[in-house]
């Protein structure tokens, strides 16, 4: 069964939010709220809110296991803007944009929960390939070319 909670009018923009977001995605409930007590940014308290209200909902709602919870899709969509404008220079004034965000968790227990200490390792070879080795015969340097200066008159008396 699925459950969702919704933060509307989050007052951080989008684009910063979902940088956490992405973070708790498909990750079990529990560990979410570990990684999000932890993150040290201004939208992870708002998810961690909306995450934890989720688990509320599913909980009280529908009697379901905290444990048995997934984050299925944890979303960030753009919010109303507040347009403001700032005071500039000879009598004109620039924008400012103060962006909101809905904030959307949905959890689920249909999904089975996998943890990395479960996920089996992969084997990676340890042996060394061994490098093929060209035929043709390695390029000599060339030798040191001695260059004799120029004969001039006083080497020429004897």
């Amino acid at each position: 069964m699925q459950v969702k909670s919704i933060h509307r009018f989050a007052k951080i923009s989008a684009f910063k939010a979902r940088e956490v977001t992405r973070a708790i995605q498909g990750l079990p409930a529990t560990d979410a709220l570990d990684l999000l007590r932890f993150t040290p940014k201004k939208a992870a308290g708002l998810i961690l809110k909306t995450l934890k209200s989720a688990i509320a909902n599913a909980e009280n709602n529908n009697s379901l296991n905290l444990n048995d919870l997934v984050v299925k899709e944890a979303v960030v969509g753009e919010g109303p803007t507040l347009k403001r404008s700032q005071p500039k220079a000879r009598g004109s004034a620039g924008p400012i944009r103060k962006r909101t965000s809905h904030i959307r968790v949905i959890l689920t227990d249909e999904i089975e929960i996998v943890r990395r200490e479960d996920k089996p390792k992969s084997k990676k070879s340890t042996t060394k390939k061994a490098v093929k080795k060209s035929s043709a015969p390695k390029a000599e340097k060339p030798a040191a070319i001695e260059i004799e200066a120029p004969a001039t008159p006083a080497d020429t008396k004897e």
